[in-house]
């Protein structure tokens, strides 16, 4: 009876940590698609050069994501064992790793975005729009960066609630700023590409000032600037020993993924612009995977700190049955609505024929995608993430990123195609995870018995 109620309060504790988060990544995920709608009204040439340079940054962002999810982890496990210092210690750690990287990333953007746009091979409609979006937001991925950072190490504390709130603030404010700059209203200028930038630049230095302003007020009274001297280089290679295969998986999906929109480039405006409407569409079908991936990546890691590691298969299995049933019915429901949907995004009819064929193949790829989510995160929490990592490596880069070309390209079944092979490498990294959650081989692992 016991441990029924056991496995019930960590049950309970997923759900309480999964709401917040499914809220602030659903606001997060909501101001791009706020940028992509309201530049719709502007040219379908405005959404494709955003779309391009964001898959861009989307891959700067990965080299964040070690330290972010490494201090996510970490914490996560030092909370589970009680060890106040050590997390502490962790914090700092990871917060002067990301201002270094934040500091280089936005000096790169600032000075070399002329031959980024070069080397992209971007079409010459496209250049005016995606230098700028670069410039100005890339320049300013530091706030980026911390803002991963912080959030990160709340929900670590289960302390979600405090980033979404934060996610509220900073959302509304991206609207206001989008209405006034794109379109150039209440006596400003009408900046398109430009505004849109400059309003998602300024949400995120409130967002910046606000987490770090919860952090300080409700977990960590002691100074974090303090206790990086002298510097825990200990904390930082536990981090990295999490975030470089965890991030490692996820900068080579991105990597891929940059590879593959340079495919669809030649392909044409429309494709790109239909491929920037359905990755905008489609992440709101994997929030939901997205959200309860990081809970329950939270709470195991906690468990393994505690050295309860068959509670942890225990919670991984069901978070994962749970996942993919909430994928495949939302990604059925867009697929059925998408005749509505894309209308509302673009008159083009080549462009919503070729997005409503792709919402059907779409249906398929959400179940892989929901297992490898939660897959790879709890493999990260428990001390594992070489394994999502070389498996992903190889048959996204195989199946998704080669198959791209093949079949789009060369024989010439465009983005259609292109998505058959997104599919199949989705669902082949699925099999693969799945097998070795189920095994056990992770429950070998450790990562702070040695402190």
């Amino acid at each position: 009876m016991e441990s029924i109620i056991q496995r019930l309060d960590i049950r309970r504790q997923l759900i309480a940590l999964t709401f917040p988060i499914f809220i602030e990544t659903l606001l997060i995920m909501l101001a791009g698609f706020v940028d992509v709608f309201m530049l719709s009204r502007v040219s379908d040439s405005a959404v494709a050069a955003v779309g391009l340079a964001n898959q861009v940054l989307m891959l700067v962002y990965m080299v964040f994501m070690i330290g972010v999810m490494g201090v996510t982890v970490v914490c996560s496990q030092y909370i589970g064992a009680k060890d106040e210092h050590g997390f502490v210690k962790t914090i700092s750690a990871a917060v002067a790793y990301n201002i270094f990287v934040g500091i280089v990333t936005g000096i790169f953007f600032t000075f070399f975005t002329p031959e980024l746009i070069v080397f992209l091979d971007t079409r010459a409609e496209l250049v005016d729009n995606a230098t700028v979006y670069f410039e100005i937001a890339g320049g300013f991925s530091i706030l980026v960066c911390m803002n991963m950072t912080y959030s990160g190490i709340m929900r670590s504390c289960n302390l979600a609630r405090y980033p979404m709130y934060v996610s509220v603030v900073a959302n509304i404010l991206n609207i206001f700023g989008n209405y006034v700059l794109i379109f150039g209203k209440f006596g400003f200028p009408e900046l398109g590409v430009q505004g849109a930038a400059i309003s998602t630049v300024f949400s995120r230095v409130v967002a910046c000032s606000l987490l770090f302003y919860a952090i300080k007020r409700q977990k960590v009274r002691d100074s974090i600037f303090r206790n990086m001297f002298p510097f825990p280089m200990d904390k930082l290679r536990k981090i990295m020993k999490i975030g470089l295969p965890g991030a490692g998986e996820m900068f080579s999906y991105s990597l891929s993924q940059t590879v593959i929109v340079y495919l669809v480039n030649k392909l044409g405006t429309e494709a790109l612009a239909a491929r920037t409407y359905l990755v905008n569409i489609i992440t709101f079908i994997f929030l939901f995977s997205l959200s309860l991936g990081q809970a329950s990546a939270i709470i195991v890691g906690q468990l393994a700190g505690r050295k309860r590691k068959d509670a942890a298969l225990k919670l991984g299995s069901f978070s994962l049955k749970i996942a993919v049933s909430v994928s495949v019915a939302l990604s059925f429901c867009l697929a059925l609505a998408g005749g509505r949907v894309m209308p509302l995004l673009t008159d083009n009819a080549n462009i919503i024929a070729l997005c409503l064929t792709i919402l059907w193949i779409d249906v398929v790829l959400e179940v892989g995608r929901a297992v490898n989510i939660l897959g790879g995160r709890m493999l990260s929490a428990v001390g594992n993430p070489e394994f999502a990592f070389v498996v992903g490596v190889i048959v996204m880069w195989g199946v998704a990123t080669l198959g791209a070309y093949v079949f789009g390209l060369y024989l010439g079944y465009g983005l259609v195609g292109m998505w058959i092979c997104f599919a199949a490498d989705e669902c082949l990294r699925a099999v693969f995870i799945w097998r070795h959650w189920a095994s056990q081989k992770w429950a070998k692992k450790s990562l702070i018995h040695a402190d």
